[in-house]
């Protein structure tokens, strides 16, 4: 059996790359906004029905970049210990305490009913997760914010193409975050974005993203957070695939559904929710039984990974230990199996008969 890992990045034909490079050498503009990084932000907005996209070097940029942008000051941020270790150490880079609050069974989001409890006097926002791509109760934390006078970051970096409601998962909160990495749905080789319909939080993350200097008239405090015209590139060549790709998915999505039913736990997909299906997360009985199948499948060349382990209120650099039984208990157990455009079916099969 031939090598399968978790995922596998989605590659276009060559020669359409060819074709935007070709340009790239024609125009001598490597970054610094170019054509094809402004025809990237235009044409994904419009794919996926935003106002608003700034395309940055990564996503932990774009988060990094959220913060700032909204004017804190300092204090905490309430957020999810369930999620990459991205989301937490945005928080701390730019010298906030992040407060974990547990997290919803049924879909590992931050469970909105635990959130009031966590609010403090030194509270000034709130940093959800799509986990997965599955939406948060973006309504009941909406109203939590504004009773609190508090802001909203979503951290989405698994929602690209998820729709909630008739519109983009990205379209929620004071501004919500995409990463474009290798490993996503969609990517740019390396990249993200910073998504905001509030005309002044978009235009700071523009500034701010490029040393906050617009010509020679230096506005405000900046980075260097561009794309570069050769990932603006691989995301328009990639954007012409993404509707196959989540269809493609899908029809795996399922039939791991179908040959695995009942021997998992797996997180619940709202009805109101268009998914991207960009994971496929089961729950095992325990940790024991989690690693005994993660070796077994080992053996066969399969490859499923640990997503999101360790629960992030037990990292070692968090001054004040907080408890999240939830996540711990989720953190220890789960595992995504292999799931990617170009997987077969019979690839599935064999995983699934190897698991059961």
């Amino acid at each position: 059996m031939k090598r399968i890992n978790v995922t596998k990045t989605f590659l276009p034909p060559i020669e359409e790359y060819q074709s935007y490079l070709d340009s790239i050498w024609s125009s001598s503009q490597l970054t610094n906004q170019g054509p094809l990084l402004l025809e990237f932000e235009e044409k994904t907005k419009e794919y996926l029905g935003l106002k608003n996209l700034q395309a940055v070097a990564n996503g932990t940029l774009a988060l990094q970049l959220a913060i700032r942008a909204l004017d804190l000051g300092e204090g905490e941020i309430i957020t999810t210990p369930f999620s990459y270790v991205a989301t937490t150490s945005a928080i701390l880079w730019e010298h906030f305490t992040p407060v974990f609050v547990d997290i919803d069974r049924t879909n590992f989001c931050l469970d909105a009913n635990k959130i009031e409890r966590a609010i403090t006097d030194k509270t000034k926002a709130i940093m959800p997760v799509h986990v997965f791509g599955l939406p948060c109760n973006v309504e009941e934390i909406d109203q939590i914010a504004k009773k609190h006078n508090l802001k909203v970051i979503y951290d989405g970096a698994h929602a690209f193409g998820v729709k909630y409601r008739g519109k983009s998962l990205l379209d929620y909160g004071d501004i919500s975050t995409c990463s474009f990495h290798a490993t996503k749905l969609f990517h740019t080789i390396e990249g993200g974005a910073a998504i905001s319909n509030n005309e002044e939080i978009n235009r700071k993350v523009d500034l701010q993203k490029r040393f906050g200097h617009h010509g020679d008239e230096h506005i405000m405090l900046g980075i260097n957070a561009k794309l570069t015209e050769f990932q603006a590139a691989m995301g328009l060549c990639n954007l012409k695939y993404i509707d196959e790709n989540i269809n493609k998915r899908k029809q795996l999505y399922n039939l791991y559904s179908k040959l695995l039913a009942g021997r998992f736990e797996v997180p619940t997909i709202s009805a109101d929710t268009i998914y991207n299906y960009g994971y496929y997360p089961v729950l095992a009985e325990n940790e024991k039984q989690l690693t005994q199948l993660i070796d077994k499948l080992g053996h066969k060349e399969i490859y499923p990974r640990r997503y999101f382990y360790p629960s992030l209120n037990n990292l070692p650099y968090i001054d004040k230990r907080q408890k999240c039984p939830v996540s711990e208990d989720i953190a220890s157990r789960i595992m995504c199996l292999p799931l990617y455009a170009d997987l077969e079916e019979q690839s599935v099969e064999e995983i699934c008969e190897a698991l059961k």
